[in-house]
């Protein structure tokens, strides 16, 4: 077995690179620890040589001082709806997109940011004003620091340019800013404290046409009780602030290469999208 004294400085690096893309996030000893035992655990003694004994009156229980109370350990974690109100004054405290990337960098309320690489974020629209929303991001986003990498991305721009459009068209942005850790689904409280940033790049970006991609992406900003089966190939009317636009929902090219039996019907989807940019 190697052990990590035995790696360079190189290694070290890589394999603990590894080990956050793998969603590692503790270390942990061969064999178990009972941290709160050796809590309790006195320490030793120091005997000392017995003093000379003195004819004076041993001192009551009453009169020994009292044991002092430890310190209850405290803990780092933000209670969900401190999160959820921080970020919704954070996100509406931002009056642009440059803004509103500044108030994420310094966000510190989302446990997701504390195990990601990067933060993902929109930092401008084309003059098309198409904004395409996918979900979480995977460890390729994480590593490039922008949405739909790796196979994802080439397939969204074979996706793109079958209606001619490019990616330069396309402003893209995730639904959350921060990789989950091992892509693991986030947890309601992780949605409900993301929603106020994403609702805000909306707002901010005032696309024209707005294309939601994914079961993720759209649940959260369309319809919870709803699966991306039941809302691809509809529009559906956004309000989001003072903006209002109209969004189309279809599969994310993740979902795609998971199940490309999905691509015919995502075909129809894009191709009503084309249509209603005329």
């Amino acid at each position: 077995m190697i052990s990590a004294r035995d790696l360079t400085a190189h290694e070290a690096a890589a394999l603990l690179h590894f080990y956050a893309d793998a969603g590692v996030d503790a270390l942990l000893e061969d064999a178990a620890i009972d941290l709160a035992a050796r809590a309790e655990t006195p320490a030793p003694v120091e005997k000392r040589p017995a003093a000379p004994q003195r004819e004076t009156q041993a001192a009551s229980p009453a009169a020994r001082p009292a044991a002092v109370a430890r310190p209850a350990i405290g803990t780092t974690t933000i209670p969900d709806d401190k999160a959820v109100s921080d970020a919704q004054f954070a996100a509406e405290s931002a009056r642009s997109l440059a803004e509103l990337k500044t108030v994420l960098d310094g966000f510190s309320s989302c446990n997701l940011k504390h195990n990601a690489r990067s933060t993902i974020t929109l930092d401008a629209m084309p003059e098309s004003g198409i904004l395409a929303i996918c979900g979480y991001p995977a460890g390729d986003d994480d590593r490039n620091g922008a949405p739909l990498a790796g196979r994802a991305g080439s397939l969204f721009e074979r996706m793109l340019a079958a209606i001619g459009l490019s990616r330069e068209d396309v402003a893209v942005t995730t639904a959350l800013p921060w990789r989950t850790p091992g892509d693991r689904s986030p947890t309601q409280s992780e949605v409900d404290i993301c929603r106020p940033f994403l609702k805000r790049q909306i707002a901010l970006a005032e696309p024209r046409h707005l294309l939601v991609l994914g079961n993720f992406a759209s649940r959260m900003l369309i319809d919870a009780d709803k699966t991306v089966f039941n809302l691809r190939g509809e529009w559906h009317a956004l309000n989001v602030d003072s903006h209002a636009v109209e969004a189309l929902v279809t599969f994310s090219p993740t979902e795609l290469l998971a199940a490309p039996a999905n691509k015919k019907p995502a075909w129809q989807d894009l191709l009503s999208f084309r249509a209603r940019l005329g």
